[in-house]
């Protein structure tokens, strides 16, 4: 079983990094940290990691200057469950999901996980069912299907749910067959541009410009990072998306944010504006739907030579659920952790990871992609794309192995997050929230603007 240090080792090797910069990096604390038979505690580490060390190299670039890094176990788990910690003017987090969310069983006893956090998914999975949107009339019309068929409808209405597989199941599947021949994450040179200077600044990222067209948690995560080490990080967001805003709060730190339409010329015409003098494109959207709007890597390389375009998807780029909706939850129930787990805490029936571990890893693998192609691009020139999945993510925390007995380990208590948590004002009021779990000898990660509501900001940058 690999350390922490060797996984990291392999994290940046696959990026392209000069493997003396490793002895930069000191991880400390022991697995486990969580209640989990698979390894959380270096899944959260060194993804968190590779990103501050990326930040780094960056920094050595940027001045010339080397730099330490140091990232502690038990904070970066913690960092991995930030949404679970946050307090706002002392208050905890309302329930974080809908009533109807969760696990039903179907007809020939299988389990099902709905998403229905956001009111249009909920509303599907009930038109798919023909039932009112109660938990009780959700499980009675389940009674008529079997697993996989009302998975498969549910897709097609454009419903966000998944049948619990065993991990041998989902390996059988076409998708994780496609999956099973990509990488954790990919870095690809998609056009040419001259290299891009970096510009004045007393940070690794101060300067570069980050646009953050993501939701929810991985994404935003992404962007938190990026802002962390000295971004201008843009979340740009529709004014009728919906949104959950215990996480916006949570990820927003650190970010300006802006409402632009992109259903119509006049915000798709704001975007392209933003995106000609941006450095980095980081989005959520189905393949599909950001490239019918004008954005995708193409044609975001064409608007910016020289751009970083980070893309994110449930289930990867290839394969035939490439184009499905997913999040971390479901991911996780499709492709074997929930089966792993219950069977591990000898239970009938699914148990979640003790963390939002795909969503939060995947978030940090997206900001260490980016800068990695950014550094590539300030030597090389190009324009780039950056792919990550819950998926492929999901299979690299696979194969690090489990740990027998660990879902017998304590979880955390107030007492070990209180080294972690800082205080802040912010447009919602005192944020308690947990700080970034990397620190950087010569430039500290800190959050330079408060998180504040979505469309706060005018959809321009600010001044060099």
């Amino acid at each position: 079983m690999q350390t922490p240090q060797e996984i990291l080792s392999d994290l940046w090797q696959l990026a392209g990094g000069d493997p003396a910069a490793l002895q930069a990096v000191t991880l400390t604390g022991a697995e486990p940290q969580l209640p989990s038979s698979f390894r959380v505690g270096a899944a959260a580490q060194a993804p968190i990691a590779a990103a501050a060390l990326a930040a780094a190299d960056i920094w050595r670039l940027r001045s010339g200057e080397r730099q330490d890094v140091t990232v502690d176990m038990v904070h970066a788990v913690a960092e991995c469950r930030s949404e679970r910690y946050l307090r706002v003017d002392g208050k905890s987090p309302p329930p974080a999901w809908d009533p109807t969310a969760g696990i039903y069983r179907t007809r020939d006893q299988r389990f099902v996980r709905l998403h229905t956090n956001f009111p249009h998914h909920r509303a599907a999975v009930c038109k798919v069912l023909a039932c009112k949107e109660e938990r009780d009339a959700i499980q009675a019309a389940l009674m008529q299907w079997d697993g996989e068929a009302f998975e498969t409808a549910a897709y097609a209405g454009g419903a966000v749910v998944s049948m619990m597989r065993s991990h041998d199941e989902w390996s059988a599947t076409p998708q994780a067959q496609a999956l099973a021949k990509l990488p954790p994450f990919t870095i690809e040179k998609i056009g040419d541009a001259p290299p891009k200077p970096w510009p004045k600044g007393d940070r690794p990222l101060a300067g570069v410009r980050v646009l953050d067209l993501s939701r929810v948690i991985a994404g935003p995560v992404a962007g938190r990072t990026l802002a962390v080490h000295g971004a201008d990080v843009m979340l740009v967001a529709g004014p009728n998306l919906p949104a959950i805003p215990w996480l916006t709060i949570d990820t927003g730190r650190g970010k300006l944010s802006s409402f632009v339409e992109l259903k119509d010329e006049t915000g798709r015409a704001s975007l392209r504006a933003l995106l000609r003098d941006a450095d980095i494109f980081s989005q959520g959207y189905r393949p599909q739907a950001i490239g019918s709007l004008g954005f995708s890597p193409e044609d975001a390389a064409k608007i910016n030579p020289g751009i970083v375009y980070v893309s994110l998807s449930a289930y990867g780029h290839a394969g035939p659920w490439a184009g499905r909706r997913g999040f971390d939850s479901l991911v996780q129930t499709s492709t074997g952790f929930n089966h792993a787990e219950g069977q591990a805490a000898g239970i009938d029936g699914p148990k979640e990871l003790p963390a939002q571990m795909l969503d939060h890893a995947t978030g940090y693998l997206m900001a260490f992609g980016a800068m990695m192609a950014k550094a590539r691009q300030s030597r090389e020139g190009g324009s780039y794309s950056v792919r990550v999945s819950l998926a492929q993510t999901g299979r690299w925390l696979w194969n690090l192995g489990r740990i027998a007995g660990g879902l017998k380990t304590e979880d955390l208590k107030g007492d070990a997050l209180r080294p972690f948590l800082e205080d802040r004002q912010s447009g919602f009021g005192v944020l308690s929230a947990v700080s970034h779990s990397a620190t950087l000898s010569k430039t500290p990660a800190f959050w330079a603007r408060p998180a504040m509501p979505l469309g706060s900001h005018s959809p321009e940058w600010p001044a060099p």
